[in-house]
Formats: structure tokens, sequence, C-alpha cells
């Protein structure tokens, strides 16, 4: 677009600064460069996740050049840790390199998860590579409903963030085994008595609705201690909010045709909902509860991720959004 004329030269108006690199797909998947494909199509259809597209072609395309990126990023972080072992003149324990994954309910960050689990587990140099949740870090339903907040579970008061601050720094200090809750989506609710136990992992990749954010918390005081103090690197999966909208609904219809039926299930109610009433139901609940989250907690994280997935309304990533260093 030219900006104005000068002296019969046109001048072209300079693009604002940004902080990122954009790349299309095609550009994206060059950089995949000779890194192998390790996964077959029957492991990728399981670690799919529900309303989700991927396939073996998205895997190549876009997670193949993402795992050499992460892989190198770990190694240079092995490095950095083997140069100040050498600085300071005796062993000091390699603590684990985590990885933050954020972004909406619904649009796919899960897969996105366990696939980088599954590709950078198979890397020589960092073969155990944990996945933990951040819904595990929810409060129980009993304690939600006491301060009345059931309505708002997975906006950032639902979470128990001293414990999440706690488990991220216990990672860090470089303890033995460090536990963690686990959620049930049947119950919809933490599990008594159950525990993930991680122990000493390479790489830890946590996933969550708000990982990135820095807002205020209980009583409306800024958090002393962000949980984005301790990650390594961080991915946002991004798409449209009307294409995320629709994925919800699709995701919402799938459960009430199988897991709502489901005599634990606490949705089994919903069952009984017509095929109409569900898509009212679920977009009921887009909009009184995932809607607003989305926009007022998660969407304002974006900028911060050091990478960005962005994916068109074919669930397929179309842009890649690196941060400059």
């Amino acid at each position: 677009m030219v900006w104005f004329k000068l002296g019969g030269m046109s001048v072209t108006k300079p693009r604002a600064a940004s902080m990122y690199v954009d790349l299309d797909r095609d550009a994206w998947r060059e950089l995949r460069a000779s890194t192998p494909l390790t996964l077959t199509a029957e492991e990728v259809e399981k670690l799919r996740g529900l309303g989700d597209r991927l396939d073996i072609q998205e895997v190549e395309d876009v997670y193949l050049p993402l795992s050499r990126l992460l892989h190198l990023q770990v190694a240079s972080a092995q490095s950095l840790w083997a140069a100040q072992q050498a600085f300071l003149g005796y062993s000091v324990r390699k603590v684990p390199f985590i990885i933050a994954i954020a972004g909406s309910v619904a649009v796919g960050k899960s897969t996105t998860a366990r696939i980088l689990q599954a590709l950078l587990a198979r890397w020589p140099d960092h073969p155990r590579v944990s996945l933990v949740t951040t819904d595990g870090f929810l409060y129980p339903n009993r304690v939600l409903a006491e301060r009345g907040i059931m309505n708002r579970k997975g906006f950032p008061e639902s979470y128990d963030r001293r414990a999440l601050v706690r488990f991220l720094a216990e990672l860090k200090a470089g303890r033995d085994e460090v536990t963690a809750p686990v959620y049930s989506h049947l119950v919809y609710d933490i599990v008594p008595e159950e525990a993930q136990s991680i122990r000493q992992p390479d790489i830890l990749i946590l996933e969550g609705l708000n990982v990135l954010q820095t807002g205020p918390v209980e009583g409306g005081r800024l958090p002393q201690t962000f949980l984005s103090d301790f990650f390594d690197f961080s991915i946002y999966v991004d798409a449209s909010e009307t294409d995320i909208r629709h994925w919800y609904v699709e995701r919402f219809l799938r459960l009430w045709e199988t897991a709502f039926r489901d005599e634990r299930s606490f949705f089994r109610r919903f069952s009984e909902l017509t095929r109409e009433q569900a898509i009212a139901r679920a977009a009921s609940v887009w909009a009184e509860i995932n809607g607003p989250n989305l926009a007022e907690n998660i969407a304002p994280t974006r900028s911060r991720a050091r990478l960005i997935l962005v994916k068109g309304n074919d669930h397929k990533v179309r842009r890649v959004r690196m941060r400059k260093l």
C-alpha cells in the first residue's frame, strides 16, 4: 500500500513493530528440516481429543517443526545447566524444562499437549516427558459451592493457585517426587485420595485455561509469584471466538450422545434433553461461562506466550507466531 508520494517516488507506510515472527503454514512446515515422524496414524488417532480433527498430515506440518524447536530449546537449557555446574564447581541437580500450553475450552490445547508429549518423549536426549493439567488444581465442588462460584468453574478464582505454585516450585527445586491432584471429567470433580505422581521428568507439560494469567487473585491482590515465573516455554492455541463456540457446541453434542448417558456422569440429566435442547443448553453455557472467561481472562494472556498456534475454522493450524528473542 502506497502511503504518499515524494518527488515522484512512492513511499510505503512502515509496518508497526511486532514482537513476533509471523509464519504461514507453508513456511512453518519447512522448519521441520529432517525431523523424523515417530508417530503412526493409529497413535495419532488415539491422542486426538473429542471434536478435534487432527491427522497425520497436521502432525507432519505443524507438530514436527514445533517438536524440533522445543528440542533445541531443551538442549540449550541443558547446556546452560552444564555451564552452571562448571561455574559453581560442584554438581547441581538438573530440573525439568517446563512447557505451558494455554487456550480456550474446546480449542484443542489438550490434543496439542498429548501430541507434544508423545513426540518429545521420542527424542533421545529427553525421554521422560510428563503431562499435568491444571484441572487437578480446581477447588473441589464442595468448596466452590460454599463460596458460591460453582458457575464460575474454570475462572481464575476457581483454582487453588497456592497449591499449583507450590507444585511448580517443588519441581523447579529438584524434588525427587511431586504429586498433583486428579480431576475426573466424568464426575466433574476432584477425585478424593488420588494423586498423579511426577518423578523427575526431563520435560513437564502443564496444560490449562489460565496458565498465563497474571491478574488479581483472592481479595483482589496481585500475586507475588506468577505461574509463568516457572515456565521455560509457553504456547497459546488460538482461533476466532466464533469457531471456538461452534467447536464447543459440537463437542457438547458428542458428549450428550456418549458420556452424559453414563450413570456416573455429573451431567447425566442432560442426556434426557432433545437434540435441539442440547444445542440450546450448550449455547447458553458458552454465553454465560466459557465465552466471558475467554474474553476476560484467557484471550488477554495470548500476548504473553512465546509461540501462538492460530487455527482456521477446520481446526487446522494456519499460522504460527513466534516471539522474537
